[in-house]
């Protein structure tokens, strides 16, 4: 390890990796709210979250655990349930006069298709306003679940769809 009176010691949480604060900055600059992606490998979770001084402030949240409460029966860990759960995040906002955000998937890869952008997809089909590329998103066929062999899916997608924007 380092020695001397020159030495600095990295934050805790960019020495563990899990932030990158340089990322993070760029994107409290912004002056938007920042609309904050998270899997797991249970679902996925949306928020909406402001920058405060004294602490960043969650200002809209929705999860796996909410689409279960609305009835979805369904694999909540696929592409299909993060699409809800951005969907559902974004009609929260709506009621919250949020319109606009700017993504923050933190440290997850960003691949083209995963679950991540199928969330980004649900909250821009929810009506706000994110900048992406169009080229990041999964098939519409593989969000509504056209590839599952459950008989019935893309029908309960539906309903569950249309469900969360009559809210």
């Amino acid at each position: 390890m380092a020695q001397g009176p020159r030495y600095h010691v990295p934050f805790r949480r960019r020495r563990e990796g899990k932030t990158d604060y340089r990322a993070r900055l760029a994107l409290v600059r912004s002056g938007k709210p920042r609309a904050v992606v998270r899997r797991s490998l249970s679902g996925t979770t949306v928020q909406l979250v402001s920058f405060h001084e004294v602490g960043d402030r969650v200002l809209i949240q929705a999860s796996f655990t909410d689409l279960k409460k609305l009835g979805w029966q369904h694999s909540l860990k696929d592409t299909s349930a993060s699409y809800l759960v951005g969907l559902l995040a974004a009609v929260k906002a709506q009621k919250a006069d949020i319109s606009e955000a700017v993504l923050d998937i933190g440290l997850h890869e960003p691949t083209v298709g995963n679950r991540v952008f199928a969330a980004l997809k649900g909250l821009i089909d929810g009506g706000m306003d994110i900048p992406h590329g169009e080229g990041i998103f999964p098939d519409e066929g593989r969000l509504a679940g056209e590839h599952r062999e459950e008989k019935g899916f893309s029908d309960d997608f539906g309903k569950m769809k249309s469900k969360i924007l009559e809210m």
